[in-house]
Formats: structure tokens, sequence, C-alpha cells
């Protein structure tokens, strides 16, 4: 990994070498009068960063009604939402589940598809970390410094690359400025602590006008967390049966070290030992602002350290070899959780039989350069470029000792180019040069390059609307220690046709066809993956990953009552799985990558309407709901598959309190596939107490939350760690947010 001197000196450099072809002043008005407030939202709260109502920056467009499931989780969510991975943060969100590996890796699944098939941005490329291809691996993002988070589902994400076929999460922070804030210096800060685990966090930003045309940006973050408190035992009522028997089993034998061992696996409860972790960030940015046109750069540090949680008992089953690590590749539809949890963590009674904590220490600077040109009168009316470079390395310790280091080093851009009517044509580019050393380094060193060329295009009929949108990519990927290189084009479309009434309700249908390359995860793995607790074989030979789908929705507003659905249908063709063959390898099981058609079909609903509305006082209420089936051509179930959820919201407000109770409610899911265990329904309650203690300022938000009120146990189904990591138990936080 190169030293952290010479990335900064990188960093420097690209940055000085994008910024000068921009700094030229343009004509009009200033980028901060182009910041239109958002029409239910109160002057006073309205955000120097706002872009507006518009998803990854589409802003050619109207409206991108191909991207059927559209949701923006703003600022007051984020607060109540309070957690400190993404996919966690996200999982009130309608088609949205998470991988929930451990409090320190979690990212989200959209539609049951998750891995390589879910691009998580940053303000519109990916955030460089190699999160995609494991379930155990951090996403380099930490909410408290996040200002809008965009959930993408459906055929419309296909604009953000081929790893976007199964929805898109674009996240955007405030480490670039955008617009010159009215105040010379402006802070948001966000603060919070919790009982469940024990958690200290905070996250500040400050962006300062330095002169009318350039601001500068500082942000950071710390978050620390104790181990995770569960109510009830650690691991399910069948993996504990398996923990006596063995230990029965070793105490015949004459082992009974090991036995007690056994024993004190199956009695773990109220908390999840090495479930700790450390956070913390530093971002720095600087923003020029010409007339209508602006750019900027930044650089960021992102540091964390926590538990990888190992299943109990499979050091004695596999032997003391599988330490838990990762390199598992999540690829969205692995086979197990029975086993695959295993990559991580033992107990805290490890320590008494020296079995040694494994954590995960990961580390990324990045680089981060934004332009948005006005082009004047012509054909296209703005030029939009994004660029990114990442060094990213974590390394898996197995107590003190090193086990595994994986490098990735990556470089992103995007430019677009707006056109004056309902348009936009873009190119795009990365590269990715990822390599891993140690026990469980098998996949081998690897490059992936990719190039596309989009463009949308919306023709407006009055009151009905035919939006088309395509994309061609080129993939090549190789592996020179193997000798191997494949190449794939790539080519996606969708086409929407969408009726509008007077009162602004959009209904519509669109068709589409994506298609996703191979990863190299999938081509070029060879060995054992204790996080799957699979000795997985790729195949190189695999072909690109092709889905058609049909999706209708409806969304509007009647009166007060706002409201969205979506059905879909997607067809896959060659689908990229894992599926067992019934041998064995380092005690493992085999799996290999095979493919097969899979059909998904599902839906996603959501309604908010007031109940009763009176002068200093209004009672609402938020109803969600969502639904995915898969089902596979060849025999058995793709595993991990999301149960039905239910979501039902309460909330009064008053001029300066608000209360709100939610409730959520997980189904039970038995259509399992191999190796997996089937999951029970639970519901978890909730409710949150907000205080808005200045009248001048309603950006200031005291806030008490109360979550599992009941302390149920709770088991994500499309975690790979389900049998020995419950959802958190009770918690009480306690949250002050500031914008000023």
């Amino acid at each position: 990994m190169k030293s952290f001197t010479s990335r900064i000196a990188l960093a420097t450099a690209l940055s000085f070498a994008l910024a000068a072809p921009v700094f030229a002043e343009q004509p009009g008005t200033t980028a901060a009068a182009r910041q239109e407030p958002r029409a239910d939202e109160p002057e006073e709260q309205r955000d120097v960063h706002d872009r507006g109502d518009i998803l990854v920056s589409a802003e050619g467009l109207r409206e991108l009604d191909f991207i059927a499931g559209q949701d923006v989780l703003e600022v007051a969510e984020i607060q109540r939402n309070f957690a400190g991975q993404l996919g966690e943060l996200l999982i009130k969100v309608p088609g949205v589940s998470a991988t929930s590996f451990a409090p320190g890796a979690s990212r989200p699944i959209l539609r049951g598809l998750d891995g390589e098939r879910v691009r998580v941005l940053i303000d519109g490329i990916g955030t460089a970390d190699v999160g995609n291809t494991s379930a155990d691996h951090a996403t380099t993002i930490d909410p408290l410094t996040v200002q809008r988070v965009e959930v993408l589902r459906g055929p419309g994400a296909l604009l953000f690359g081929s790893q976007a076929i199964g929805g898109v999460v674009n996240v955007i922070d405030r480490r670039i400025p955008v617009a010159v804030p009215e105040e010379t210096i402006h802070v948001d800060a966000l603060f919070a602590a919790d009982t469940v685990a024990d958690l200290r966090s905070g996250g500040a930003s400050l962006d300062a006008a330095v002169t009318e045309n350039m601001v500068l940006h500082l942000d950071g973050s710390f978050r620390e967390t104790g181990n995770l408190e569960i109510p009830g035992f650690q691991v399910t009522p069948g993996l504990r049966n398996e923990l006596l028997a063995e230990a029965a089993e070793e105490e015949a034998e004459g082992e009974f070290e090991e036995a007690e061992e056994f024993r004190e696996a199956a009695a773990q409860e109220g908390f999840i030992p090495n479930s700790d972790l450390q956070t913390w960030t530093v971002n720095g940015g600087v923003g020029f602002i010409f007339g209508e046109s602006s750019f900027g750069a930044s650089v960021g540090y992102f540091d964390t350290d926590y538990g990888v949680l190992k299943r109990p008992g499979s050091e004695h089953a596999h032997g003391e070899e599988e330490h838990g690590d990762d390199h598992d590749h999540d690829e969205d539809h692995d086979h197990d959780e029975d086993h695959d949890h295993d990559e991580d963590h033992d107990e805290d009674h490890d320590h008494e039989h020296g079995e040694e904590d494994v954590r995960i220490g990961l580390e990324q600077l990045r680089v981060d350069l934004r332009g948005d040109i006005a082009l004047g009168d012509g054909l296209f009316s703005r030029l939009k470029l994004r660029g990114g470079y990442s060094d990213y390395t974590h390394t898996e310790f197995e107590g003190a000792e090193v086990g595994t280091v994986f490098d990735s080093e990556t470089i992103e851009a995007r430019a677009e180019l707006v056109q004056r009517r309902g348009g936009i044509v873009g190119a795009q580019f990365k590269t990715r040069d990822f390599s891993a050393e140690g026990a469980e380094a098998f996949v081998a060193p690897n490059e992936t390059t990719q190039f596309a060329l989009f463009t949308v295009q919306e023709i407006d009929l009055g009151g009905f609307q035919v939006e088309a949108a395509g994309r061609y990519e080129r993939v090549d990927t190789e592996s020179e220690p193997l000798g191997v290189e494949r190449d794939f084009n790539l080519f996606s479309g969708a086409l929407s046709a969408v009726a509008e009434t007077p009162g602004g309700v959009r209904a519509g249908i669109t068709g589409s066809r994506s298609q996703r390359a191979p990863a190299s995860e999938e081509l070029f793995a060879n060995g054992p993956h204790i996080a799957t607790q699979a000795f997985e074989i790729g195949n190189v030979d695999l072909e690109t990953e092709t889905a058609w789908g049909v999706e209708t929705f409806v969304r509007g507003d009647v009166g007060a009552i706002s409201f969205g659905a979506s059905l879909y249908f997607q067809a896959f063709d060659d689908f990229i799985y894992l599926s067992p063959t019934g041998e064995e390898e380092d005690d493992l099981p085999v799996f290999v990558f095979l493919q097969d058609d899979v059909d998904f079909f599902g839906f996603e609903a959501d309604v908010a309407l007031p109940l009763v509305e009176r002068d200093g006082f209004a009672l609402l209420t938020d109803l969600r709901a969502s639904y995915v089936q898969a089902d596979l051509d060849g025999p058995g179930e793709l595993p991990r598959i999301p149960p039905v959820s239910l979501f039902g919201a309460l909330e009064a407000q008053f001029d300066a309190f608000d209360l709100r109770g939610e409730v959520q409610w997980f189904g039970e899911q038995d259509e399992i596939a191999e190796f997996e265990t089937a999951t029970d329904s639970f519901a978890f309650v909730n409710l949150y107490l907000s205080w808005r203690p200045l009248e001048n300022n309603r950006n200031v938000v005291v806030q008490l939350a109360g979550e599992n009120l009941f302390d149920e146990e709770g088991r994500r189904h499309t975690s790979f760690t389900k049998d020995f990591v419950p959802l958190p138990g009770r918690n009480i936080r306690a949250s002050v947010r500031m914008s000023f």
C-alpha cells in the first residue's frame, strides 16, 4: 500500500489538474441562487447543500419515471433511523433489506439483490471499497456526515453501471461545497449516545465563505461502541442443540476442555462478544462558484476497526485454520447462512482458552472532484463532471497477528451533458486494481476496467411522456497470475410510457433489459471462504447475466395524501449463483459458481396521510409494505431472500414537539436453499420524541428514541450470520442535531 504522504501528493496533483479548465468565470446567476427550495420545506430548514428533489444528478429530466422505486432520506430521517452502517440506516425503506453481518458491516439489499448487483455511490460515483465482494466488509460511509440518501430501485438504475442491475443507493454528503452559504460560517452537527451498545458518537461539518466565489469545507466524525446487547441467547435453538450435542460427543471422548467450550458457546446470552467497533473520518474540501458554474475538490480519510463474528463451534468443526475473515463475496445469493457465517469471531470466552478474536482494520484515502459548467444557449445547457480516486486497504487480524490483507486502488470518472430539453448523454470510466495476500486470499490478483456510454431522453406530449434510456458498457477483467482475460460487451435499455393527471398523479409502465458482467470473484475464486463457510470455486467461462423486466407504478398526491406503489417482474437469464457440489475440501463443503434462469416478482407500496390538522397540531400516519419472491429454474431455492415486511407509524406534531410511534413487522421465511435455515416472524416497536427548543431555528432538534421497546428477538433472514447474530435488543438513544 502506498504511504499516506504519496497518496496525498497524488490527490493534490489530480485536484489541480482537473481544476484548471473550469476556473473561468461564467455569466449568469450564482449557484446559490439556483438552489430551489423543496415544496414541503420551511424556509428556516433549507440546507445550503440541498440540490433539490433530483435523483442521482439527472438534472436534465423533469422526473426519472423509469426509476419507479424512488425514496429519499433527509436529515430528519437520518437522525431518527440513526445507524452506523448504511444497510441498517435504510431498513425501513420499502424494498430494502440489509446484510446485517455484524454491527460493523451491513450493506443494503434491494429487491432481494445485493453484492455485485447493487451499486452504492457517493454523489454519483462508487464508494470504491470492497463491501460488494463480501458480507463482512464494511462500506466506507459514515451516516454521521451524510446530508441525504437516495434509494433507486428498478430498471432506470442501469444508467449508473452494470453493477446496478438490482438498484442504486446514492449518498449525498457535504464534502464538496456547491453553493455559498448565507452565513459566513455554516455548521451542521449530529451527536448521539445509546444504551444497547454503549454508543458514543459525533459528527460535524463546517462551511466557510472565504470570498464571494470560494467556500472551504471541513468535516469529521467519531463513533465508538461496546459489545451489542441482545435479548436472550446469542445462537438459535437449532444451533444451540448442535453445540450441546458436540459437547456431549467431546466429553464422551475425554475432551473435557473442548466440551466446556461448546457448552459456553451454547449458553452465551445477553450480548454478542467481539461486536464492538471504532470508526473515525475526516474530510476537507473546497468549492469555487462562478456565476452558474461551480467546481470543487475534496480529500477524505476513513478508518474503522470492528469485530468479525465467528460461528460458535466452527473452529472445532473445521479446524482452527478458519479464522475468520472474509474475503467472501457475498455475491448476492450465496448459499447460506447456517454455514456461512463463519467468518468471524468467537465469543469472549475464547480468550480463556487461547482462541483469538478476529478483527478488521480498514482504511481508505479518497479524492473527489466535481464540476458543473454552464454552456450557454446551445443544445446542451450544462456539463457535469465527477471524478474520484481511492486507495483502500483492510487487514484482517487474528488477535495481534496479521491474517489477510486486501488492497484495492480505484479510479472512476463520469461526465454528463445535460440537454436544454429533456435529456442527458454521458460517459463513464472505472478501473480497479485488486489484490489480497494471506490465508484467506483465495481470489487471485486481478484488474477490471469499465467504459460506458449512456443516454436518457424524455418527450413530453402534454399530460403524457415517453422516456427512453440506453447504456453500452465494455468490461475487461484480467488476472495476470492465472493468465486469464475476459472481455464483455453489455447493452442495457429501458422504455417508459407515463400518464399524468391534472392533479399531478403519475402512472406508467416500463420495460427494460439490463446486463451485468461476471465479477472477478465469480470468475477467479478458488479456495476456502470462511465467511460463507464454503470452499468456493469460480468459473472463468461464466457468461453475461441478462435481466428482462417489466414494471408498473403509480405515485403522486391527492389532496394531503401522498402515495406510491410499484409492481415488478424481472426474469434473469444466466443468473450467477453458488451451488453445492456435495463434495468437501479443507473440511468445508465445496460450492461452485453456476448460471441458471431466475425470476423475481414483487411489489412496494407506501402511503402517508394526515388524520387530523388543526392550528398548532397535526396527526399523521405512514404505512409501507414490500414483498419479493425469487424462483430458480433449477432445483432448490435461492438463499437469503427477504420475507414480506409491513411498517406503520403514527405521528403527532406540535409546534415544538413531535411524538412518533412505529411498528415494523417481518414475516417468516421458510422457502430456503440447501444449508440455509428458516427464520421466524418478529416485530419491533419504536417510539421517538423530538423537541425543537429554538423558535428561530427549527434545525436544532433534540431527540429521545426507544427502539425495540419490548426487547423482541429478531433475526434478519438476509444475513449470513443470522443463526448467531440476532438484531439489537431494547435500546434507548439520545441525539442532538444542529444546523446554523
